[in-house]
């Protein structure tokens, strides 16, 4: 019956981007390594699911750049090195500049700070934001990440180009998956973490760009300088 197939259809894809997400808070969270090797069969026995969904999930993850395919020993934990990273970093400046870009050129779809129907959108980045911080300045990565996706996500979403924003999402999760293979061998990372969300929402707010992009420039810096000192322990 079409309308039992639709509903199939709409269900398996809803369980293959839970399963998806899952996998890749387990990758984030450190409880799969870099290099560590699974197969479909192991993951949907995990999860108590057929083997379809969870396949589809792994390819995604793996043309998000988070998993190596193998033909033959099914996925592994991509290793990325500190020039991978670097690179990351590289990419993501340039995407964020081209929100700024939009952002000057006065996109249709951008958020305008000034205009009072935006104040609630504004408030909840910087609520994010807030969050953000206060897991930064405690250490807690887990939670960091967790918030930090989401401000971002939702600060790239008012720049008005969906197109950007999502691409942003993906290497900031690309990012975190590289960071976290080195940031999780401290025990303490009080201090260690970078904690400017809030800084930048008002420099946006105040459409002080160049004060953003300092901002920016900081964060990239103290992110490569810490990534690099960590790997050559």
């Amino acid at each position: 019956m079409p309308a039992s197939s639709g509903n199939g259809a709409v269900t398996r894809s809803t369980l293959r981007q839970q399963i998806a997400d899952a996998l890749r808070d387990e990758v984030l969270a450190g409880r799969l390594q870099p290099g560590q090797e699974f197969t479909v069969k192991e993951i949907a026995e995990q999860y108590g699911v057929s083997a379809t969904p969870v396949r589809e999930a792994l390819v995604d993850l793996s043309a998000q750049g988070l998993l190596d395919a193998d033909q033959h020993r099914g996925f592994r934990v991509r290793e990325y090195s500190v020039e991978d990273f670097r690179d990351m970093i590289e990419a993501r400046g340039l995407v964020i500049e081209g929100m700024f870009l939009a952002l000057t050129e006065g996109r249709p779809n951008a958020v305008r700070p000034d205009d009072p129907r935006s104040a609630a959108v504004v408030a909840g980045v910087r609520r994010r934001g807030e969050e953000a911080q206060r897991a930064a300045a405690a250490g807690d990565l887990t939670v960091l990440i967790g918030y930090d996706l989401r401000f971002w996500r939702e600060l790239g979403a008012c720049f008005g180009n969906p197109y950007l924003a999502d691409f942003l999402n993906r290497l900031r999760v690309q990012t975190w998956v590289c960071a976290v293979q080195h940031l999780r061998r401290l025990t303490d990372l009080r201090g260690e973490l970078w904690a400017g969300h809030t800084q930048l929402v008002d420099a946006l707010i105040d459409r002080d760009n160049d004060t953003a992009r300092a901002i920016i420039a900081a964060y990239n810096a103290h992110s490569v300088t810490l990534i690099e000192r960590l790997a050559s322990r």
